[in-house]
């Protein structure tokens, strides 16, 4: 079965970075989109970011675009969340994703293989 692991959350003041990462195993796919979803208390799960293992040009979130970078490690099948200009908003529990169709993870929202989570706090 396929299994996703993140880590890499934590507490960090405004303005701050934090770098998640997600390593994947069990996959049948040679390849597949990977993305990074979040959800803060009370509000409705949003998309982030996305990238697709065989390559192309990642897809960002409007509220991200310029201050989160996503980037992939095919060789140890892990996706990282590089995420630089922190705003208390950020906060939220973020999750890794992955489905083999761009339209499922990032059009429906709604990917097939969920990792378990990591919080960020962004502090004032």
């Amino acid at each position: 079965s396929v299994q996703l692991v993140e880590s890499g959350g934590g507490s960090v003041q405004a303005g701050g970075s934090l770098r998640l990462s997600c390593t994947a195993s069990g996959y049948t796919y040679s390849s597949y989109y990977m993305g990074w979803f979040r959800q803060a208390p009370g509000k409705e799960r949003e998309r982030v970011a996305a990238i697709y293992t065989g390559g192309g040009e990642p897809y960002y979130a409007d509220p991200v675009q310029g201050r989160f970078t996503i980037s992939r490690d095919n060789a140890k099948n892990t996706v990282y969340l590089q995420m630089n200009s922190l705003k208390p908003e950020d906060t939220a529990m973020y999750y890794c994703a992955a489905d083999p169709s761009s339209y499922v993870i990032w059009v429906r929202g709604n990917p097939g293989y969920w990792g378990q989570g990591t919080q960020v706090t962004v502090s004032t």
